[in-house]
């Protein structure tokens, strides 16, 4: 392979072909990891800012310690990297579709996969997030109900713009309810999207929690010619009546 580029593996997946590749641009001395579904772009090493700010944002409105946490999408797993990083968090649940993904942080094949398994407050789960959400039993396997401090997701790439269109019913009213029925009192849903804020999905996630915003991440786009912009939306659950 070329110093510059190299697929370091390739899986067909019921969802299409998946593909990890490294590559690295010629003014560089960084590498770049690149995970696409088809000829789909999944993530991006290049672009971390807004992933690592899901977990930031998600956190920090939270005001307590001992922290369960669940991330639905592994990726290259830098909202994972980002939410151990916070002391106040006791376990973290990482759950991804797709068995492929966690088999390429489990083999070191990802800069981050063995900081992630390493962990002993870090599991990852090979599962369906969007069915989990809305099933009785939750995201733990070994712990069917368990709740969570926060629930942060960073799957599709909006509300409106999916993966697959099974997932749409996770972003309407009945579908965020269900998803926070496995939040604690006072627990956090966080969701990434590529998109500006929509005011449709805004107001979705007020009719649910207690308070909600939409918080706009911007970054280099490493072009030069302007910043680039992402969306964080946080939805906090009401506290049990005093």
């Amino acid at each position: 392979m070329s110093l510059y580029f190299e697929e370091l593996d390739f899986r067909p997946t019921p969802m299409g072909v998946l593909s990890l590749r490294r590559r690295r641009l010629p003014s560089s001395v960084v590498d770049i990891y690149e995970i696409k579904l088809g000829d789909e772009y999944l993530m991006s090493s290049r672009f971390t800012v807004a992933e690592i700010e899901l977990a930031r944002l998600g956190l920090a409105a939270l005001d307590r310690t001992g922290l369960d946490v669940v991330v639905g999408g592994l990726g290259l797993g830098y909202t994972a990297q980002a939410v151990l990083e916070n002391q106040g968090v006791r376990s973290l649940l990482v759950v991804d579709a797709l068995a492929e993904v966690i088999e390429w942080h489990e083999q070191g094949l990802l800069p981050l996969g063995r900081q992630l398994t390493g962990d002993p407050r870090c599991r990852l789960v090979n599962g369906d997030f969007f069915a989990m959400s809305h099933s009785a039993e939750g995201f733990d396997p070994g712990a069917p109900g368990r709740r969570f401090d926060a629930v942060l997701v960073d799957i599709d790439h909006s509300p409106r713009n999916l993966l697959h269109p099974r997932h749409a019913a996770l972003y309407e009213r009945e579908g965020l309810a269900k998803l926070a029925e496995h939040l604690n009192p006072g627990g956090v849903f966080a969701l990434w999207s590529n998109d500006p804020p929509e005011a449709a999905f805004s107001a979705v996630l007020a009719s649910v929690f207690a308070t909600s915003d939409a918080h706009v991440v911007t970054f280099d786009n490493s072009f030069g010619d302007h910043d680039a912009s992402n969306t964080v939306y946080v939805g906090v659950k009401a506290d049990p009546p005093a």
